[in-house]
């Protein structure tokens, strides 16, 4: 299988720190701390986050900016969304959602962490291979 992955990014390390909150396995490199924190998140195919809310007491959130691959973006109680390079996705802050790679694709985002005061990460249940295996 093809990686198709970006030429312009690092893909970085094996993402060891957050491991437990993906199935399959992802990478990361950070690409800048300054400002606004920003992440490729690389994603070997059938490779997803679990659910996740960014919380903040004032402002905060992300923001996907989809560069190689395809994937999925889904928020809580919604259908999921196909991404291909050149999609961006807003992520409010509060918003109960999961992203990752189709299950024969590559797929790299940059995260950017949107400033906010107080920002943090609440990880949730995985999705499970059930609700993946119905992705078309």
């Amino acid at each position: 299988m093809e990686k198709n992955l970006s030429k312009d990014f690092p893909i970085g390390k094996p993402n060891d720190a957050y491991a437990k909150y993906f199935v399959g396995q992802s990478y990361l490199a950070p690409l800048t701390l300054e400002q606004v924190p920003t992440f490729n998140v690389t994603f070997e195919p059938g490779c997803r986050n679990n659910w996740h809310i960014h919380h903040a007491d004032e402002g905060g959130g992300q923001m996907l900016v989809c560069i190689a691959g395809r994937g999925w973006y889904q928020e809580w109680g919604k259908e999921p969304r196909e991404l291909r390079a050149g999609d961006i996705v807003n992520i409010p802050e509060g918003v109960k959602h999961w992203h990752g790679a189709e299950k024969d694709s590559w797929f790299q985002h940059l995260a950017l962490e949107v400033p906010g005061k107080g920002g943090r990460t609440e990880w949730c249940e995985p999705v499970t291979d059930e609700e993946y295996s119905r992705l078309k």
